[in-house]
């Protein structure tokens, strides 16, 4: 299959002068269900939902997003935080969707779209997370005496020009490999089509740039609010999923979110990694339309 046929219809959109990309597919069967829209997790980009977008759109329009940043979008040094995102989600929406869709968010992007669907719930019919990267509990769980030598290490090369030195280095597909090899835990699930979708973009003009701020920016408390205070203020239908397997961000920290809001449903992913949506797509497809059609989306 051809990218637009994995991916659906690319398009350039430029938000607050920045170029940035988006994809859409039109539900390919007669329905009013909700639109969906799809955002990729740290370091990745639309491709990394072509094992998901030609099933899901059978039934409902599919629209994914790189966000600033990210895959096709520009590359620049700005403000991250998933705030600037959920604002990026919000324009798109008014620019593009304009009733009420259902994020589907792996990783950082779960982030965004709790974040999104907080400030902005009109245009919020349920959320779906994948694998949640809660800043707040990552902290938590360092050992005392381990964290004052992981921020010592992070100062250390916190620079903008170590940090566009390392970049060349991880950069390179065989890092790249050995990154994916911690997220994933099938090894099958790694080929040379992935590989390409998570180094690419680091070669793109003002990579080193946004490798800067996003370094700085994750550190920082105001990166993402704690998903323990977002989550139980929405009002609506919630699917969180979890790879079992999940080295990047531990299982047991799901247990931190089961009992924080009524609406939400959660499913361990047996033996999944981190990106359970790519790592077993037929599961994770599976679960997530019948999940749509018991709630009503």
């Amino acid at each position: 299959m051809h990218w637009p046929q994995r991916i659906g219809q690319q398009r350039d959109w430029v938000w607050r002068g920045w170029q940035t990309r988006y994809s859409f597919q039109r539900a390919t069967q007669s329905s009013t269900r909700p639109p969906l829209l799809l955002i990729h997790g740290f370091g990745a980009a639309i491709e990394h939902w072509r094992k998901n977008i030609p099933i899901l759109s059978r039934t409902h329009t599919v629209y994914a997003l790189d966000l600033l940043g990210f895959g096709a979008s520009r590359k620049v040094a700005a403000d991250f935080g998933t705030e600037l995102w959920a604002a990026q989600v919000y324009d798109f929406w008014r620019t593009f969707v304009g009733e009420p869709m259902v994020l589907v968010g792996n990783s950082v992007g779960s982030l965004v779209c709790l974040a999104a669907a907080a400030r902005h719930p009109e245009m919020v019919a349920g959320i779906v997370l994948l694998n949640v990267p809660d800043v707040s509990l990552r902290q938590a769980a360092l050992p005392a005496w381990l964290a004052p030598i992981v921020t010592g290490l992070e100062n250390a090369i916190a620079s903008p020009t170590v940090l566009k030195l390392l970049l060349r280095v991880l950069r390179r597909p065989v890092n790249i490999r050995r990154w994916a090899g911690f997220a994933y835990e099938d090894n099958s699930a790694i080929d040379e089509e992935l590989l390409s979708i998570l180094s690419a973009p680091a070669y793109d003009e003002g990579a080193g740039d946004t490798f800067s701020s996003l370094f700085r920016a994750v550190r920082q408390p105001q990166f993402a609010l704690p998903t323990v205070e977002l989550l139980p203020a929405l009002d609506l239908p919630i699917l969180l999923l979890w790879g079992t397997r999940d080295r990047m961000v531990p299982f047991a920290l799901a247990r931190a979110f089961l009992e924080l809001n009524p609406r939400l449903e959660f499913v361990e992913l047996e033996a999944a990694g981190h990106c359970p949506h790519d790592e077993c797509p037929d599961r994770f497809n599976a679960l997530l339309l019948d999940w749509l059609k018991a709630v009503g989306l």
